[in-house]
Protein backbone atom coordinates (compact mmCIF):
# COMPACT_ATOMS: atom_id res chain seq x y z
CA UNK A 1 0.00 0.00 0.00
CA UNK A 2 2.40 2.62 -1.20
CA UNK A 3 1.10 6.09 -1.93
CA UNK A 4 2.29 9.66 -1.68
CA UNK A 5 0.78 12.15 0.74
CA UNK A 6 1.66 15.34 2.50
CA UNK A 7 -0.20 14.32 5.67
CA UNK A 8 2.07 12.24 7.88
CA UNK A 9 0.72 12.20 11.47
CA UNK A 10 3.13 9.55 12.75
CA UNK A 11 6.06 11.23 11.02
CA UNK A 12 5.28 14.51 12.76
CA UNK A 13 4.95 12.77 16.13
CA UNK A 14 8.47 11.31 16.33
CA UNK A 15 10.40 14.57 15.73
CA UNK A 16 8.08 16.31 18.18
CA UNK A 17 9.14 13.83 20.83
CA UNK A 18 12.79 14.51 20.09
CA UNK A 19 12.34 18.28 20.41
CA UNK A 20 10.44 17.85 23.65
CA UNK A 21 13.16 15.61 25.03
CA UNK A 22 15.82 18.16 24.23
CA UNK A 23 13.83 20.84 26.01
CA UNK A 24 13.16 19.00 29.27
CA UNK A 25 16.32 16.84 29.45
CA UNK A 26 14.93 13.73 31.16
CA UNK A 27 16.97 12.30 34.04
CA UNK A 28 19.45 9.52 33.37
CA UNK A 29 17.13 6.98 35.03
CA UNK A 30 14.53 7.65 32.32
CA UNK A 31 17.11 6.90 29.66
CA UNK A 32 18.51 3.63 31.02
CA UNK A 33 17.30 0.35 29.53
CA UNK A 34 15.23 -1.46 32.20
CA UNK A 35 16.59 -4.74 33.54
CA UNK A 36 13.26 -6.41 32.76
CA UNK A 37 11.49 -5.67 29.47
CA UNK A 38 8.01 -6.87 28.61
CA UNK A 39 7.12 -7.42 24.95
CA UNK A 40 3.37 -7.57 24.39
CA UNK A 41 2.54 -9.63 21.31
CA UNK A 42 -0.82 -8.71 19.83
CA UNK A 43 -1.48 -12.26 18.60
CA UNK A 44 -1.92 -15.79 20.01
CA UNK A 45 0.98 -18.05 20.93
CA UNK A 46 2.32 -20.14 18.06
CA UNK A 47 1.55 -17.74 15.23
CA UNK A 48 4.14 -16.03 13.10
CA UNK A 49 4.00 -12.84 15.17
CA UNK A 50 4.57 -14.78 18.39
CA UNK A 51 7.39 -16.91 16.96
CA UNK A 52 9.31 -13.92 15.60
CA UNK A 53 8.71 -11.77 18.70
CA UNK A 54 10.15 -14.49 20.93
CA UNK A 55 13.19 -14.90 18.70
CA UNK A 56 13.66 -11.12 18.72
CA UNK A 57 13.29 -11.07 22.50
CA UNK A 58 16.02 -13.69 22.92
CA UNK A 59 18.47 -11.61 20.92
CA UNK A 60 17.55 -8.37 22.69
CA UNK A 61 17.98 -10.01 26.10
CA UNK A 62 21.55 -10.97 25.19
CA UNK A 63 22.44 -7.64 23.62
CA UNK A 64 20.95 -5.49 26.39
CA UNK A 65 21.82 -7.79 29.33
CA UNK A 66 18.17 -7.62 30.35
CA UNK A 67 15.41 -10.13 31.02
CA UNK A 68 12.81 -10.09 28.24
CA UNK A 69 9.35 -11.46 29.00
CA UNK A 70 6.94 -12.09 26.11
CA UNK A 71 3.24 -11.71 26.88
CA UNK A 72 0.47 -12.62 24.44
CA UNK A 73 -2.53 -10.26 24.39
CA UNK A 74 -4.52 -11.50 21.43
CA UNK A 75 -7.92 -10.39 20.17
CA UNK A 76 -9.75 -7.89 18.00
CA UNK A 77 -7.24 -8.25 15.15
CA UNK A 78 -4.38 -6.98 17.30
CA UNK A 79 -6.24 -4.05 18.87
CA UNK A 80 -6.32 -5.55 22.38
CA UNK A 81 -2.55 -6.01 22.48
CA UNK A 82 -1.80 -2.57 21.10
CA UNK A 83 -4.27 -1.00 23.53
CA UNK A 84 -2.26 -2.58 26.35
CA UNK A 85 0.90 -1.01 24.92
CA UNK A 86 -0.77 2.38 24.59
CA UNK A 87 -1.89 2.30 28.23
CA UNK A 88 1.42 1.06 29.68
CA UNK A 89 3.80 3.33 31.58
CA UNK A 90 6.19 5.11 29.17
CA UNK A 91 9.26 3.98 31.11
CA UNK A 92 10.82 1.77 28.46
CA UNK A 93 9.84 -1.41 30.28
CA UNK A 94 6.97 -2.21 27.87
CA UNK A 95 7.22 -2.73 24.14
CA UNK A 96 4.72 -4.13 21.67
CA UNK A 97 5.15 -6.42 18.69
CA UNK A 98 2.42 -6.30 16.08
CA UNK A 99 1.52 -5.78 12.48
CA UNK A 100 0.65 -2.16 11.80
CA UNK A 101 -3.00 -3.10 11.09
CA UNK A 102 -4.27 -2.10 14.58
CA UNK A 103 -2.97 1.40 13.85
CA UNK A 104 -3.63 1.81 10.13
CA UNK A 105 -6.57 -0.46 9.24
CA UNK A 106 -8.69 -1.31 12.28
CA UNK A 107 -9.44 2.34 13.21
CA UNK A 108 -11.11 2.83 9.81
CA UNK A 109 -13.43 -0.11 10.51
CA UNK A 110 -14.43 0.40 14.15
CA UNK A 111 -13.80 2.78 17.04
CA UNK A 112 -10.37 2.20 18.57
CA UNK A 113 -9.90 2.20 22.38
CA UNK A 114 -6.73 4.25 21.90
CA UNK A 115 -5.66 7.02 19.54
CA UNK A 116 -3.43 5.39 16.90
CA UNK A 117 -1.97 8.78 15.97
CA UNK A 118 -1.07 9.90 19.49
CA UNK A 119 -0.82 6.99 21.93
CA UNK A 120 1.78 4.77 20.23
CA UNK A 121 5.41 5.53 19.33
CA UNK A 122 6.85 3.51 16.41
CA UNK A 123 10.25 2.06 17.37
CA UNK A 124 11.45 -0.14 14.52
CA UNK A 125 10.14 -2.02 11.52
CA UNK A 126 11.09 -5.71 11.75
CA UNK A 127 9.63 -7.51 8.75
CA UNK A 128 6.91 -7.61 6.20
CA UNK A 129 4.82 -10.73 6.02
CA UNK A 130 3.58 -11.34 2.48
CA UNK A 131 -0.07 -12.13 1.86
CA UNK A 132 -0.22 -15.52 0.16
CA UNK A 133 -3.10 -16.45 -2.13
CA UNK A 134 -3.45 -20.24 -1.90
CA UNK A 135 -5.62 -22.92 -3.50
CA UNK A 136 -6.88 -25.90 -1.49
CA UNK A 137 -7.76 -29.46 -2.46
CA UNK A 138 -11.35 -28.30 -3.09
CA UNK A 139 -10.26 -26.91 -6.46
CA UNK A 140 -7.96 -28.00 -9.25
CA UNK A 141 -6.87 -24.39 -9.81
CA UNK A 142 -3.14 -24.17 -10.48
CA UNK A 143 -2.65 -20.51 -11.32
CA UNK A 144 -4.33 -17.15 -10.86
CA UNK A 145 -5.81 -16.89 -14.35
CA UNK A 146 -7.49 -20.28 -13.92
CA UNK A 147 -8.96 -19.06 -10.64
CA UNK A 148 -10.54 -16.10 -12.41
CA UNK A 149 -11.84 -18.32 -15.23
CA UNK A 150 -13.40 -20.65 -12.68
CA UNK A 151 -15.01 -17.76 -10.79
CA UNK A 152 -16.48 -16.36 -14.02
CA UNK A 153 -17.82 -19.77 -15.06
CA UNK A 154 -19.40 -20.38 -11.64
CA UNK A 155 -20.41 -16.98 -10.19
CA UNK A 156 -20.49 -17.10 -6.39
CA UNK A 157 -19.45 -20.75 -6.17
CA UNK A 158 -15.76 -20.08 -5.56
CA UNK A 159 -15.26 -19.50 -1.83
CA UNK A 160 -12.37 -17.34 -0.60
CA UNK A 161 -11.53 -17.55 3.10
CA UNK A 162 -9.78 -14.86 5.12
CA UNK A 163 -8.85 -14.52 8.78
CA UNK A 164 -11.75 -12.15 9.28
CA UNK A 165 -13.97 -9.34 8.09
CA UNK A 166 -11.82 -6.26 7.41
CA UNK A 167 -8.59 -8.26 7.70
CA UNK A 168 -5.74 -7.63 5.28
CA UNK A 169 -6.70 -10.81 3.42
CA UNK A 170 -10.19 -9.35 3.01
CA UNK A 171 -8.65 -6.15 1.63
CA UNK A 172 -6.84 -8.28 -0.98
CA UNK A 173 -10.08 -10.02 -1.93
CA UNK A 174 -11.93 -6.73 -2.33
CA UNK A 175 -9.17 -5.33 -4.53
CA UNK A 176 -9.25 -8.46 -6.71
CA UNK A 177 -13.03 -8.22 -6.97
CA UNK A 178 -12.84 -4.56 -7.95
CA UNK A 179 -10.13 -5.11 -10.57
CA UNK A 180 -11.54 -8.26 -12.20
CA UNK A 181 -15.31 -7.94 -11.59
CA UNK A 182 -15.49 -11.60 -10.57
CA UNK A 183 -18.17 -12.89 -8.19
CA UNK A 184 -16.33 -14.68 -5.38
CA UNK A 185 -17.92 -15.54 -2.02
CA UNK A 186 -16.09 -14.26 1.06
CA UNK A 187 -15.75 -16.70 3.98
CA UNK A 188 -14.51 -14.68 7.00
CA UNK A 189 -13.01 -16.58 9.93
CA UNK A 190 -12.22 -15.23 13.38
CA UNK A 191 -8.46 -15.72 13.23
CA UNK A 192 -6.04 -17.77 11.20
CA UNK A 193 -5.85 -21.07 13.12
CA UNK A 194 -9.22 -22.58 12.19
CA UNK A 195 -8.97 -21.04 8.74
CA UNK A 196 -5.75 -22.98 8.07
CA UNK A 197 -7.19 -26.24 9.44
CA UNK A 198 -10.25 -25.94 7.22
CA UNK A 199 -8.07 -25.02 4.23
CA UNK A 200 -6.06 -28.22 4.62
CA UNK A 201 -9.38 -30.09 4.90
CA UNK A 202 -10.62 -28.57 1.64
CA UNK A 203 -13.58 -26.74 3.19
CA UNK A 204 -13.28 -23.93 0.61
CA UNK A 205 -11.38 -23.27 -2.59
CA UNK A 206 -9.11 -20.27 -1.89
CA UNK A 207 -7.59 -18.51 1.10
CA UNK A 208 -5.50 -15.43 1.63
CA UNK A 209 -3.23 -15.50 4.66
CA UNK A 210 0.05 -14.18 5.97
CA UNK A 211 3.20 -16.24 5.49
CA UNK A 212 4.31 -18.21 8.52
CA UNK A 213 5.80 -21.55 9.66
CA UNK A 214 2.51 -23.49 9.63
CA UNK A 215 1.52 -22.18 6.19
CA UNK A 216 4.96 -22.90 4.75
CA UNK A 217 4.78 -26.48 6.07
CA UNK A 218 1.45 -27.08 4.31
CA UNK A 219 2.78 -25.65 1.06
CA UNK A 220 5.83 -27.95 1.24
CA UNK A 221 3.53 -30.91 1.96
CA UNK A 222 1.48 -30.10 -1.14
CA UNK A 223 -1.70 -29.50 0.84
CA UNK A 224 -1.89 -25.86 -0.31
CA UNK A 225 -0.88 -24.47 -3.72
CA UNK A 226 0.37 -20.87 -3.99
CA UNK A 227 -1.25 -18.89 -6.81
CA UNK A 228 0.04 -15.39 -6.09
CA UNK A 229 1.71 -13.32 -3.42
CA UNK A 230 1.30 -9.79 -2.13
CA UNK A 231 4.90 -8.56 -1.86
CA UNK A 232 7.23 -5.98 -3.43
CA UNK A 233 8.94 -8.79 -5.33
CA UNK A 234 8.83 -12.57 -5.67
CA UNK A 235 9.83 -14.47 -2.55
CA UNK A 236 13.10 -16.36 -2.28
CA UNK A 237 11.25 -19.45 -1.10
CA UNK A 238 8.57 -19.24 -3.84
CA UNK A 239 10.44 -17.90 -6.87
CA UNK A 240 7.89 -19.21 -9.40
CA UNK A 241 4.91 -17.54 -7.73
CA UNK A 242 4.06 -14.12 -9.24
CA UNK A 243 3.18 -11.04 -7.23
CA UNK A 244 -0.29 -9.59 -7.61
CA UNK A 245 1.35 -6.56 -9.18
CA UNK A 246 2.79 -8.81 -11.89
CA UNK A 247 -0.73 -10.12 -12.43
CA UNK A 248 -1.89 -6.55 -13.14
CA UNK A 249 -3.67 -6.02 -9.82
CA UNK A 250 -1.23 -3.67 -8.08
CA UNK A 251 -3.85 -2.41 -5.62
CA UNK A 252 -4.10 -5.94 -4.17
CA UNK A 253 -0.33 -6.29 -3.86
CA UNK A 254 -0.21 -5.59 -0.12
CA UNK A 255 1.82 -6.97 2.78
CA UNK A 256 1.60 -6.98 6.56
CA UNK A 257 4.32 -4.76 7.99
CA UNK A 258 5.35 -5.87 11.50
CA UNK A 259 7.38 -3.94 14.01
CA UNK A 260 8.08 -2.89 17.57
CA UNK A 261 6.21 -0.10 19.33
CA UNK A 262 6.36 1.75 22.65
CA UNK A 263 3.85 3.80 24.62
CA UNK A 264 3.78 7.45 23.62
CA UNK A 265 5.95 9.48 25.96
CA UNK A 266 8.73 6.90 26.11
CA UNK A 267 12.08 8.71 26.17
CA UNK A 268 13.27 9.30 22.59
CA UNK A 269 16.72 8.27 23.76
CA UNK A 270 15.32 4.86 24.75
CA UNK A 271 13.34 4.63 21.51
CA UNK A 272 16.54 5.26 19.58
CA UNK A 273 18.44 2.73 21.71
CA UNK A 274 15.85 0.04 21.07
CA UNK A 275 15.83 0.92 17.37
CA UNK A 276 19.60 0.46 17.14
CA UNK A 277 19.48 -2.87 18.99
CA UNK A 278 16.61 -4.19 16.85
CA UNK A 279 18.50 -3.27 13.69
CA UNK A 280 21.47 -5.14 15.11
CA UNK A 281 19.26 -8.23 15.52
CA UNK A 282 18.05 -7.82 11.94
CA UNK A 283 21.65 -7.88 10.71
CA UNK A 284 22.21 -11.24 12.43
CA UNK A 285 22.40 -13.95 9.71
CA UNK A 286 20.68 -16.56 11.89
CA UNK A 287 17.72 -14.27 12.64
CA UNK A 288 17.39 -13.23 9.00
CA UNK A 289 17.48 -16.87 7.93
CA UNK A 290 14.68 -17.63 10.38
CA UNK A 291 12.51 -14.99 8.74
CA UNK A 292 13.31 -16.00 5.17
CA UNK A 293 12.66 -19.68 5.94
CA UNK A 294 9.01 -18.84 6.60
CA UNK A 295 8.73 -16.50 3.56
CA UNK A 296 8.87 -13.37 5.72
CA UNK A 297 11.20 -10.55 4.72
CA UNK A 298 13.45 -8.56 7.11
CA UNK A 299 13.06 -4.78 6.99
CA UNK A 300 14.66 -2.49 9.60
CA UNK A 301 15.52 1.20 9.36
CA UNK A 302 14.99 4.23 11.57
CA UNK A 303 12.01 5.03 13.76
CA UNK A 304 11.22 7.94 11.46
CA UNK A 305 11.13 5.66 8.42
CA UNK A 306 8.80 3.29 10.25
CA UNK A 307 6.57 6.21 11.20
CA UNK A 308 6.47 7.31 7.55
CA UNK A 309 5.41 3.84 6.41
CA UNK A 310 2.65 3.74 9.03
CA UNK A 311 1.35 7.17 8.03
CA UNK A 312 1.24 6.18 4.37
CA UNK A 313 -0.67 2.97 5.10
CA UNK A 314 -3.10 4.81 7.38
CA UNK A 315 -4.10 7.15 4.58
CA UNK A 316 -4.17 4.42 1.93
CA UNK A 317 -6.40 2.15 4.01
CA UNK A 318 -8.85 4.97 4.64
CA UNK A 319 -9.41 5.24 0.89
CA UNK A 320 -9.61 1.46 0.35
CA UNK A 321 -12.09 0.85 3.17
CA UNK A 322 -14.34 3.67 1.97
CA UNK A 323 -14.24 2.59 -1.68
CA UNK A 324 -14.98 -1.06 -0.88
CA UNK A 325 -17.61 -0.28 1.76
CA UNK A 326 -15.92 -2.62 4.24
CA UNK A 327 -17.65 -2.87 7.60
CA UNK A 328 -16.79 -4.66 10.82
CA UNK A 329 -18.72 -7.79 11.81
Amino acid sequence: MNSTSTVRPFRRFVPALLLLAAAISPPASAQAVPKTIRIIVAYPAGGVGDVIARALGEHLAQQLDSTVVVENRAGASGTIGMDAVAKAAPDGATLGFSAVSPLVLNPHIAKSPFDPLKDIAPVASVMYSPVLLLATSATGTRDFSTLLDDARARPGDVRWATSGQASLGHIVLEQVRAATKVNITHIPYKGGGQQLNDAVGGQFEILSTNAGPAVSAQIRAGKLRPLAVGAPKRLEGLPKVPTLAELNIPAANVTSLFGVFAPAGTSPILVNKYNLEINKVLSNPAFRARLVATDNVPTGGSADQFADAIATEYESNARIVKAAGIKAD
